[in-house]
């Protein structure tokens, strides 16, 4: 499904800026008959297709277009094929390559040590295994994590919890419940507490106004327009992981 918009968009950044932001070249069609901003991928050129109102600034297109980067990733996800959690793997944890190591008489549950994610019992579960492991990696880490950060802005968050939602990272609602995508424990920490940051900031504002802004910025730190950059550019990998 294609993503679609009405909105009006402007941005001060170059056209050439923005073009250099996607992951993969892009056309841009004005048309006398749109009535909203069109993106769609094609698979077969890798090329993302944009069209829009005659009306609508090339560079506001563009700055719309790149605002459906998680779109644009999950596309990217669907088009290129999977890779599974399986035996001699290589895959990050926590920004770091360990190689997983099946064993059938080891103990089934994987354990992580010396660049080795070591896992026994059948090999038919293997995928399995390892996936539910890092989900409790996941949590146990990330949980702290939003400790640490809603401490320091003085806020609580009534729950949290992973999952995998295939266009988002996190989420917050307006109960204060934070949900995070358990595949941001296979990235580096930077790029993870960036997330978790993010999320943290809107137990305060659910919006992403300057106040949003200022109080994200103070809770992560020095690093976070490369946190986020480096997101960008890991994402479509991490959503890859584990998927056949």
């Amino acid at each position: 499904m294609p993503a679609i918009s009405n909105i009006m968009w402007s941005t001060a950044r170059s056209e050439a800026a923005l073009l250099a932001a996607f992951p993969v070249p892009i056309e841009i069609r004005p048309l006398r008959t749109a009535r909203r901003l069109r993106l769609r991928f094609d698979e077969a050129s890798g090329i993302l297709k944009l069209t829009c109102p005659t009306r609508t600034s090339r560079r506001a297109a563009l700055a719309w277009a790149l605002d459906q980067r998680d779109w644009i990733d999950a596309q990217l996800v669907r088009a290129q094929p999977g890779e599974p959690f399986e035996a001699d793997a290589m895959i990050p944890i926590e920004g770091e390559l360990v190689r997983i190591v099946w064993d059938a008489a080891a103990r089934r549950t994987p354990v992580l040590a010396n660049g080795e994610l070591r896992v026994g019992g059948p090999e038919a579960g293997l995928a399995r295994r390892i996936e539910l492991f890092l989900k409790h990696r996941a949590l146990a880490v990330m949980s702290r994590d939003v400790a640490e950060y809603a401490a320091a802005a003085d806020v609580t968050a009534s729950s949290v919890g992973v999952g995998d939602a295939g266009t988002r990272w996190g989420s917050c609602s307006s109960r204060g419940r934070i949900r995070l995508s358990w595949r941001l424990i296979l990235a580096p920490p930077a790029v993870r507490r960036y997330v978790v940051a993010h999320e943290v900031a809107h137990l305060r504002h659910l919006d992403h106004g300057a106040s949003f802004k200022a109080l994200e910025a103070r809770l992560y730190g020095p690093g976070l327009a490369e946190a986020k950059a480096a997101l960008r550019r890991l994402g479509p990998r991490l959503r890859r992981l584990g998927r056949r």
